[in-house]
């Protein structure tokens, strides 16, 4: 799950001076800005920019985010934030998913909620707070409750997977959807089974997790085991779901995912 987390060793800093060696992370928008040849902007004001944002230092290396002002200038190229994988380090690319969800936060908080009085930064902690009324808000992170259902041992054990409408042709993954207020993850991960295909699971267990800043998501993943009933597919939510043996998987989520990390986990312990 390394590829969409702070690397270790990173330290957050709220105060930082740009320098010749820093590196940003800039977004047109949703985007993330490289250079030509495909890295990230350095120096001390590489691009024009608005929500300028220290995010930390790592291994004596400052990084900073920022939002592009203007138009994007000659030499560089403005990308989807996944699109980084493979191209850029394990560890840039957890900071970029880092780095975007401070941007937006920036982006999207400017004024109070409450009494539309513009927000200001705070200074012992990533936040925002209204000089006139006091709120203080943060970034917001959505906890998703995932859930990899099996049935049967060894080489016989089946995995239940669908697939969204949103996929890619004949991809299909785990299920999972967005815990809801005053919800435990456990109640939730039940829920969205339920909700998605209509069947019972047993012995849910928490696997590990992972940041998710698409936009601003953290992944929980659950394993389980299949209790009873009949795969009924949710409408508009739901386009496929069946079980499929270990030794014949359909297209999966890409290898840097929660979602193929619990097939891969669980295929592993199947055939071994």
């Amino acid at each position: 799950m390394k590829a969409t987390s702070r690397p270790d060793g990173f330290e957050v800093a709220l105060t930082l001076a740009p320098e010749a060696g820093s590196v940003w992370f800039v977004f047109d928008g949703p985007k993330l800005v490289l250079r030509a040849d495909g890295t990230l902007p350095t120096g001390e004001a590489p691009l024009p920019a608005v929500d300028v944002t220290p995010l930390g230092t790592l291994d004596g290396t400052s990084y900073l985010a920022a939002g592009l002002d203007g138009d994007l200038p000659g030499g560089f190229q403005s990308v989807p934030v996944r699109s980084g994988f493979g191209r850029l380090p394990d560890h840039h690319m957890g900071l970029a998913g880092y780095a975007a969800q401070v941007i937006e936060f920036a982006r999207t908080h400017r004024y109070c909620g409450r009494c539309a009085a513009p927000l200001s930064d705070a200074t012992h902690e990533r936040s925002r707070r209204c000089p006139n009324c006091g709120l203080t808000v943060y970034p917001r992170v959505a906890p998703v409750a995932m859930v990899l259902i099996r049935r049967g041992q060894g080489r016989d054990t089946e995995l239940l997977l669908a697939r969204s409408p949103h996929f890619p042709p004949g991809m299909y993954s785990a299920l999972a959807g967005f815990v809801e207020p005053s919800e435990t993850l456990e109640a939730a991960a039940r829920r969205e089974v339920q909700e998605e295909v209509g069947v019972e699971v047993r012995d849910l267990r928490y696997q590990f997790s992972q940041p998710w800043p698409f936009p601003h998501s953290l992944m929980l993943g659950f394993t389980a085991e299949y209790a009873g009933g009949d795969i009924t597919p949710q409408p508009g939510e739901i386009d496929d779901a069946r079980w499929f043996p270990v030794t014949d998987l359909p297209t999966l989520p890409a290898a840097f995912s929660i979602a193929r990390a619990l097939i891969d986990g669980a295929v592993a312990e199947a055939l071994k």
